[in-house]
């Protein structure tokens, strides 16, 4: 299956925190890769085999950049909507991965990468979303050959989008501002999407359009957020009464998004799917022939 984890709320509730951690805090991203090699060592035989890679980017004012990569192109990285394997990044790293270690020490690369800057509310806020993005495919080996092969794969997608703010709390001015402006102009736009999912899956007969181009957050997410996913979000909220709007609108936010009912399925290639479909076919009518002489 694929699956998507978000963490939104306001700046400095602790977003950041609890998906990547802080010093020897780990925080939910280094866990899931811990526990995904734990357990493809123990799955791992001569009938198995896995591969696994990781990609990282991070979306600031509109722009994609790679965090695996010290230079950006003018305007960002193009998404595109590829029909065969849905919407992909054009000259995004993937890179392949063995073991937990070699996952740590990518995301530490990757993290100095980002956009973060200090405003009146935090002191390291991060000014761009950041999404994770892990592909794990298992390969089911077959004596008969390579093309007898069985293949399933699963995108795990991994977001840590930038705090909503308002500009009287943070004190933002200049560039500041400006980001402030874009990262609440996409989580409205996230917000939209979400509104409409909510919509569609109470109204199943109901014609709704849903808003994934406004953006390239929601452009991105498609698939996570009214698709082929299991999503979960993560509301982080910040405890002190002055917050109170902020914290109210986050569980607003919530409460939409748990209107959405997304229909996963294991990823199998549809030829594949077929074939097992033919034989599992074949099996049944030879039984009935059997039966019949």
């Amino acid at each position: 299956f694929n699956s998507c984890l978000f963490a939104y709320g306001q700046t400095g509730a602790g977003k950041s925190y609890s998906m990547v951690g802080y010093g020897t805090n780990k925080g939910i991203v280094p866990i899931v890769c811990d526990e995904l090699f734990k357990s493809i060592e123990e799955k791992k035989s001569d009938l198995l085999q896995f591969q696994v890679t990781i990609q990282m980017l991070e979306i600031y004012n509109e722009q994609v950049r790679d965090l695996f990569s010290k230079t950006a192109p003018a305007g960002g990285l193009k998404v595109r909507m590829n029909p065969k394997t849905g919407v992909e990044v054009v000259g995004l790293t993937e890179w392949p991965v063995g073991s937990y270690g070699e996952i740590e020490e990518r995301i530490e690369t990757a993290t100095k990468n980002r956009t973060v800057a200090a405003t009146q509310m935090n002191a390291t806020s991060s000014r761009a979303h950041t999404v994770v993005t892990i592909s794990y495919t298992q390969l089911e080996i077959n004596a008969k050959g390579p093309g007898k092969h069985s293949e399933k794969k699963a995108k795990m997608y991994l977001v840590d989008l930038a705090g909503s703010e308002r500009a009287e709390s943070t004190g933002a001015t200049g560039d500041r501002l400006k980001e402030g402006a874009a990262i609440n102009l996409s989580l409205t736009m996230l917000g939209n999407v979400i509104t409409a999912l909510a919509e569609k899956s109470n109204n199943p007969g109901k014609k709704v359009l849903v808003p994934y181009r406004d953006s390239k957050l929601t452009c991105m997410l498609q698939d996570a957020l009214g698709g082929n996913a299991k999503t979960i979000m993560i509301c982080a909220l910040s405890p002190a009464d002055i917050n109170y709007e902020e914290t109210l609108g986050t569980l607003r936010y919530a409460d939409r998004a748990k209107q959405i009912k997304n229909k996963p399925k294991v990823n199998v290639d549809p030829t594949e799917l077929l074939i097992q479909q033919l034989k599992a076919e074949n099996e049944r009518l030879k039984l009935q022939v059997s039966l019949t002489l």
